[in-house]
């Protein structure tokens, strides 16, 4: 008990320590009690933060600030559109085709487990058999229930979708428009001497922000790749798959195990086990080899340095604690520690600010640096 009251005793005496505490437990407090009514914000922080870069991008090349917002947020705009238009509307058809089909793909199934078992008998009863078919048929019925009734609920909140759908890419322009102001308005409620608090503020600024823009490349690139393949392969639901592959890599090691089993199971009621099956899960391994091994490293060389074991249990433990939300920031949050640990002052150390400090306000690092 002694060591543990010195070690308070010793941080809690630097100010910037606990400027740093406070700074850190607030911003945790407020995500926390008001993330939910907040949810149009947050998301339109999100969006602006990865917008950042496009606008200092166009900066750097010259055009004036109130024109590089303008550009940046008409392609906002477009590809919200596309989205919103002409992505989703196709993803929710396959979606709901996938489903259609659903109770063929369980007789196909019955079939070739009744078949494995006609040639393993000893390992495989008829009883197991049908155990396997009442589980899986319950529960695809039952996610087909949860659909629907997420669906006839949706038509409740059609309204609030609309608002947010308005909300958001308004909160969106004037985000990037006024984003020095915002920060200059924010870091006013700080102490002066703040060193501390903005050197972690930088290290998180540019992992996470190189992490973020170049989790959004790779969502593209492995996507739109996955797309390409699969229909060159003639695979159904080809669009659903390739939004699954995508979407997998957000989730490392674990996403690629996870969206294999969808992939295998649609190519296998589509073609059996016979050379066009084994050619999509193959081209499905290379894809994710080839963004593991290669796209991966080139895309974030610079970005995070955390150890896979780390990563691993930052999507475990946040994943735990707030489901999806908590393994898509996963990493940027275990970024955040591992900031935090590494500007924590050594013991006995205690940081006195000099002369030269005395009028620098310390800005956080622009977003996009």
């Amino acid at each position: 008990m002694n060591r543990i009251s010195e070690w308070f005793r010793r941080n809690l005496a630097d100010p910037q320590v606990v400027l740093l505490v406070l700074v850190l437990a607030a911003a945790a407090l407020a995500i926390y009690l008001t993330g939910e009514m907040l949810a149009p914000v947050l998301a339109a922080l999100v969006i602006a933060y990865l917008l950042q870069g496009v606008v200092t991008r166009l900066e750097g090349l010259g055009a004036p600030h109130l024109v590089a917002v303008i550009c940046t947020y008409l392609i906002f705009l477009a590809v919200l559109l596309f989205l919103i238009l002409g992505f989703l509307p196709l993803l929710i058809d396959q979606l709901k085709q996938l489903f259609q089909q659903a109770p063929q793909m369980l007789n196909e199934a019955q079939r070739a487990l009744i078949k494995l078992q006609a040639e393993y008998p000893n390992f495989i009863s008829e009883e197991q058999i049908r155990d396997v078919i009442s589980t899986v048929g319950g529960e695809v019925v039952g996610y087909a229930r949860g659909l629907l009734s997420y669906s006839v609920a949706s038509l409740v909140g059609l309204l609030t979708i609309a608002v947010y759908l308005i909300l958001v890419p308004f909160l969106v322009f004037f985000l990037i428009r006024d984003k020095d102001r915002i920060l200059d308005w924010f870091t006013g409620f700080l102490p002066r001497e703040r060193q501390l608090t903005a050197q972690v503020w930088q290290e998180v600024n540019d992992q996470t922000g190189n992490y973020v823009r170049g989790k959004v490349w790779e969502i593209f690139i492995v996507g739109g790749t996955s797309y390409g393949v699969y229909t060159v392969l003639g695979l159904d639901y080809a669009l659903l798959l390739a939004f699954l592959t995508g979407v997998s890599v957000i989730i490392p090691y674990i996403g690629a195990a996870v969206i294999t089993l969808p992939v295998a199971l649609v190519a296998f009621f589509q073609f059996g086990l016979g050379a066009e099956f084994y050619s999509a899960v193959i081209a499905y391994a290379i894809i994710q080899a080839l963004d593991g091994n290669v796209l991966a490293p080139l895309l974030f060389s610079e970005a995070v340095d955390l150890h896979p074991v780390a990563i691993i249990v930052a999507i475990l433990f946040f994943g735990g604690l707030w489901g999806f939300w908590g393994v898509f920031f996963a990493i940027p949050l275990a970024t955040v520690i591992q900031a935090v640990m590494r500007a924590w002052p050594a013991p006995g150390h205690i940081d006195q600010p000099d002369d030269a400090h005395e009028g620098d306000d310390s800005q956080p690092v622009d977003s996009a640096a």
